[in-house]
Protein backbone atom coordinates (compact mmCIF):
# COMPACT_ATOMS: atom_id res chain seq x y z
CA UNK A 1 0.00 0.00 0.00
CA UNK A 2 1.48 3.48 -0.99
CA UNK A 3 1.11 7.22 1.05
CA UNK A 4 -2.04 7.63 -1.02
CA UNK A 5 -3.82 4.46 -0.59
CA UNK A 6 -2.91 4.46 3.53
CA UNK A 7 -4.48 8.00 3.82
CA UNK A 8 -8.08 7.51 1.79
CA UNK A 9 -7.85 4.14 3.86
CA UNK A 10 -7.95 6.35 7.16
CA UNK A 11 -10.68 9.04 5.29
CA UNK A 12 -12.75 6.05 4.91
CA UNK A 13 -12.22 4.45 8.46
CA UNK A 14 -13.31 7.45 10.30
CA UNK A 15 -16.17 8.80 8.05
CA UNK A 16 -17.53 4.83 8.98
CA UNK A 17 -17.49 6.18 12.69
CA UNK A 18 -20.80 9.14 13.07
CA UNK A 19 -19.50 12.18 14.77
CA UNK A 20 -20.94 14.89 16.59
CA UNK A 21 -23.35 17.46 14.34
CA UNK A 22 -24.07 20.43 14.38
CA UNK A 23 -24.23 22.30 17.99
CA UNK A 24 -23.43 18.37 19.31
CA UNK A 25 -21.23 17.36 21.69
CA UNK A 26 -19.18 14.18 21.51
CA UNK A 27 -21.18 11.47 23.13
CA UNK A 28 -24.06 13.09 22.52
CA UNK A 29 -25.57 11.94 19.67
CA UNK A 30 -28.38 10.72 17.88
CA UNK A 31 -28.82 6.78 18.89
CA UNK A 32 -26.02 7.03 21.78
CA UNK A 33 -28.70 7.94 24.35
CA UNK A 34 -28.49 11.13 24.96
CA UNK A 35 -30.85 14.50 23.73
CA UNK A 36 -28.72 16.65 21.15
CA UNK A 37 -26.99 19.76 22.78
CA UNK A 38 -29.10 23.07 22.47
CA UNK A 39 -28.26 25.29 19.45
CA UNK A 40 -26.86 28.58 21.43
CA UNK A 41 -29.16 31.45 21.94
CA UNK A 42 -29.37 33.99 19.23
CA UNK A 43 -27.38 37.12 19.40
CA UNK A 44 -28.72 39.54 21.41
CA UNK A 45 -30.80 37.31 23.39
CA UNK A 46 -28.26 36.79 26.13
CA UNK A 47 -29.41 37.38 29.52
CA UNK A 48 -28.88 41.05 31.08
CA UNK A 49 -26.71 38.82 34.00
CA UNK A 50 -24.37 37.46 31.41
CA UNK A 51 -23.94 40.47 29.66
CA UNK A 52 -23.05 42.70 33.00
CA UNK A 53 -21.02 39.75 34.32
CA UNK A 54 -18.46 40.10 31.44
CA UNK A 55 -18.20 43.74 31.64
CA UNK A 56 -15.54 44.38 34.08
CA UNK A 57 -13.17 42.58 31.88
CA UNK A 58 -14.54 44.43 28.79
CA UNK A 59 -12.53 48.00 27.76
CA UNK A 60 -14.84 51.06 29.05
CA UNK A 61 -17.82 52.22 26.88
CA UNK A 62 -18.74 55.50 29.60
CA UNK A 63 -21.67 56.06 31.52
CA UNK A 64 -22.64 59.36 30.07
CA UNK A 65 -22.51 61.14 26.83
CA UNK A 66 -19.61 63.37 27.96
CA UNK A 67 -18.26 60.32 28.90
CA UNK A 68 -18.67 58.42 25.59
CA UNK A 69 -17.21 61.55 23.50
CA UNK A 70 -14.36 61.31 25.49
CA UNK A 71 -13.15 57.59 24.90
CA UNK A 72 -14.25 58.06 21.41
CA UNK A 73 -12.11 61.09 20.51
CA UNK A 74 -8.95 59.34 22.53
CA UNK A 75 -9.33 55.87 20.99
CA UNK A 76 -9.41 57.58 17.49
CA UNK A 77 -6.73 59.33 18.59
CA UNK A 78 -4.76 56.22 19.38
CA UNK A 79 -5.75 54.31 16.12
CA UNK A 80 -4.28 57.11 14.04
CA UNK A 81 -7.86 58.30 13.03
CA UNK A 82 -7.98 62.50 12.99
CA UNK A 83 -11.25 63.01 14.67
CA UNK A 84 -13.00 67.25 13.98
CA UNK A 85 -16.05 68.20 16.16
CA UNK A 86 -18.11 70.77 14.34
CA UNK A 87 -20.98 72.52 15.58
CA UNK A 88 -23.25 72.85 12.26
CA UNK A 89 -23.14 71.35 9.24
CA UNK A 90 -21.54 74.52 7.91
CA UNK A 91 -18.40 74.25 10.00
CA UNK A 92 -18.03 70.33 8.56
CA UNK A 93 -19.00 72.12 4.94
CA UNK A 94 -15.66 74.65 5.50
CA UNK A 95 -13.81 72.09 7.37
CA UNK A 96 -13.82 69.55 4.05
CA UNK A 97 -13.62 71.95 1.53
CA UNK A 98 -9.93 73.43 3.67
CA UNK A 99 -8.82 69.62 3.75
CA UNK A 100 -9.79 69.44 -0.42
CA UNK A 101 -7.85 72.39 -0.77
CA UNK A 102 -4.90 71.70 0.75
CA UNK A 103 -4.55 68.36 -0.34
CA UNK A 104 -5.33 69.15 -3.89
CA UNK A 105 -7.95 66.99 -4.18
CA UNK A 106 -9.53 65.94 -7.84
CA UNK A 107 -12.55 63.77 -7.61
CA UNK A 108 -14.15 62.59 -4.64
CA UNK A 109 -16.49 59.80 -4.46
CA UNK A 110 -19.64 59.86 -1.94
CA UNK A 111 -22.66 57.96 -1.05
CA UNK A 112 -25.94 59.52 -0.52
CA UNK A 113 -26.92 60.06 3.05
CA UNK A 114 -28.57 63.02 5.01
CA UNK A 115 -25.33 64.33 6.21
CA UNK A 116 -23.06 64.01 3.71
CA UNK A 117 -24.72 65.69 0.99
CA UNK A 118 -25.08 69.30 2.31
CA UNK A 119 -20.97 69.32 2.79
CA UNK A 120 -20.03 68.54 -0.32
CA UNK A 121 -21.68 71.72 -2.05
CA UNK A 122 -19.17 74.17 -2.85
CA UNK A 123 -16.23 71.33 -2.98
CA UNK A 124 -13.30 72.55 -4.81
CA UNK A 125 -12.84 69.54 -6.74
CA UNK A 126 -15.43 66.66 -9.11
CA UNK A 127 -17.41 64.61 -7.15
CA UNK A 128 -18.73 61.02 -8.60
CA UNK A 129 -21.92 59.55 -6.20
CA UNK A 130 -21.80 55.46 -6.13
CA UNK A 131 -25.28 55.06 -5.35
CA UNK A 132 -28.02 53.85 -7.56
CA UNK A 133 -30.40 56.51 -7.47
CA UNK A 134 -27.19 58.79 -8.52
CA UNK A 135 -26.69 56.90 -11.31
CA UNK A 136 -23.28 56.39 -13.27
CA UNK A 137 -21.44 59.22 -13.96
CA UNK A 138 -21.25 59.85 -17.70
CA UNK A 139 -17.62 59.40 -18.74
CA UNK A 140 -17.69 55.96 -16.77
CA UNK A 141 -18.81 52.75 -18.37
CA UNK A 142 -21.28 50.20 -15.88
CA UNK A 143 -19.06 47.24 -15.48
CA UNK A 144 -17.32 46.44 -12.04
CA UNK A 145 -14.01 46.82 -12.92
CA UNK A 146 -14.82 50.68 -14.14
CA UNK A 147 -15.88 51.17 -11.03
CA UNK A 148 -13.45 50.04 -9.36
CA UNK A 149 -11.01 51.88 -11.76
CA UNK A 150 -13.23 54.84 -10.97
CA UNK A 151 -13.19 54.44 -7.37
CA UNK A 152 -9.10 53.94 -6.59
CA UNK A 153 -8.82 56.99 -8.91
CA UNK A 154 -10.86 59.42 -6.14
CA UNK A 155 -8.56 60.97 -3.80
CA UNK A 156 -11.25 60.26 -1.19
CA UNK A 157 -14.19 59.04 -0.22
CA UNK A 158 -17.38 59.95 2.09
CA UNK A 159 -19.97 58.27 3.89
CA UNK A 160 -22.10 58.60 7.25
CA UNK A 161 -22.27 55.36 9.47
CA UNK A 162 -24.30 53.28 11.31
CA UNK A 163 -22.56 54.36 14.58
CA UNK A 164 -19.30 55.44 16.54
CA UNK A 165 -18.37 53.12 19.23
CA UNK A 166 -16.65 54.31 22.02
CA UNK A 167 -15.51 51.34 23.47
CA UNK A 168 -13.31 50.87 20.36
CA UNK A 169 -13.14 53.82 18.38
CA UNK A 170 -14.56 51.79 15.85
CA UNK A 171 -17.24 52.65 13.31
CA UNK A 172 -20.24 51.05 11.83
CA UNK A 173 -20.88 51.16 8.08
CA UNK A 174 -23.64 49.60 5.95
CA UNK A 175 -25.05 48.77 2.53
CA UNK A 176 -27.55 51.59 3.82
CA UNK A 177 -24.76 54.65 4.51
CA UNK A 178 -21.98 53.81 1.74
CA UNK A 179 -23.66 50.99 -0.79
CA UNK A 180 -21.07 48.23 0.08
CA UNK A 181 -17.17 47.66 1.12
CA UNK A 182 -15.39 49.77 -1.92
CA UNK A 183 -16.02 53.74 -1.55
CA UNK A 184 -14.52 53.07 2.29
CA UNK A 185 -11.87 50.72 1.10
CA UNK A 186 -10.53 51.63 -2.28
CA UNK A 187 -9.93 55.74 -2.09
CA UNK A 188 -6.57 56.42 -0.10
CA UNK A 189 -8.76 58.87 2.04
CA UNK A 190 -11.96 57.75 3.83
CA UNK A 191 -13.76 60.67 5.31
CA UNK A 192 -16.43 59.62 8.09
CA UNK A 193 -19.52 62.15 9.20
CA UNK A 194 -21.47 61.88 11.94
CA UNK A 195 -23.82 63.04 14.78
CA UNK A 196 -23.27 63.10 18.63
CA UNK A 197 -26.30 60.67 19.02
CA UNK A 198 -24.67 58.05 17.04
CA UNK A 199 -22.09 57.49 19.44
CA UNK A 200 -22.52 53.70 20.90
CA UNK A 201 -21.30 52.86 24.11
CA UNK A 202 -19.91 49.25 24.04
CA UNK A 203 -20.30 46.73 20.56
CA UNK A 204 -23.30 45.67 22.02
CA UNK A 205 -25.37 48.68 22.48
CA UNK A 206 -24.47 49.20 18.64
CA UNK A 207 -26.11 45.89 17.58
CA UNK A 208 -29.08 47.06 19.92
CA UNK A 209 -28.65 50.18 18.27
CA UNK A 210 -28.79 49.14 14.90
CA UNK A 211 -32.46 46.61 15.89
CA UNK A 212 -33.88 49.70 16.34
CA UNK A 213 -32.90 51.58 13.80
CA UNK A 214 -33.74 48.87 10.92
CA UNK A 215 -35.04 46.48 13.24
CA UNK A 216 -35.45 42.60 11.03
CA UNK A 217 -34.43 43.98 8.31
CA UNK A 218 -30.61 44.82 8.50
CA UNK A 219 -29.05 45.99 5.78
CA UNK A 220 -27.06 43.59 3.22
CA UNK A 221 -23.43 44.80 4.54
CA UNK A 222 -22.27 45.72 7.93
CA UNK A 223 -18.61 46.41 8.39
CA UNK A 224 -16.28 47.59 11.52
CA UNK A 225 -13.90 49.81 10.87
CA UNK A 226 -11.51 50.02 13.57
CA UNK A 227 -8.67 53.50 12.15
CA UNK A 228 -6.81 53.63 8.91
CA UNK A 229 -6.20 50.24 7.00
CA UNK A 230 -2.41 49.25 8.53
CA UNK A 231 -0.23 46.05 9.13
CA UNK A 232 2.78 44.97 11.31
CA UNK A 233 3.45 41.40 9.31
CA UNK A 234 6.81 42.65 7.65
CA UNK A 235 9.59 42.70 11.14
CA UNK A 236 6.53 44.10 13.55
CA UNK A 237 6.88 47.61 11.84
CA UNK A 238 3.75 49.56 11.61
CA UNK A 239 2.27 50.33 8.02
CA UNK A 240 -0.77 52.42 7.63
CA UNK A 241 -2.42 52.13 4.30
CA UNK A 242 -1.55 48.39 3.33
CA UNK A 243 -5.26 47.12 2.51
CA UNK A 244 -7.37 50.28 2.40
CA UNK A 245 -7.49 53.74 3.28
CA UNK A 246 -4.20 55.51 4.48
CA UNK A 247 -6.06 58.11 6.28
CA UNK A 248 -8.89 57.94 8.29
CA UNK A 249 -11.15 61.18 9.44
CA UNK A 250 -14.25 61.28 11.51
CA UNK A 251 -16.21 64.67 11.40
CA UNK A 252 -18.66 64.48 14.40
CA UNK A 253 -21.76 67.27 13.58
CA UNK A 254 -23.38 69.09 16.60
Amino acid sequence: MNARDAILARVREALSVPGPGPHQRAGEMAGHGAAPHPAPPPLGSLPVLALEAARPWLPDGGATPQERLALLADNLGKLKAVFHPVPTIHAAQDLLFSIARERDWKRVAWHAHPLVEPILAGLPCATHRVDPEGGVAADLATDASARKDALEACDAGITGCEALVAQTGSILVSSATCGGRALSVLPPVHVVVATPDQIAATLADTFDLLRERHGKSLPSMLSFITGPSRTGDIERILVLGAHGPKELFVLLVG
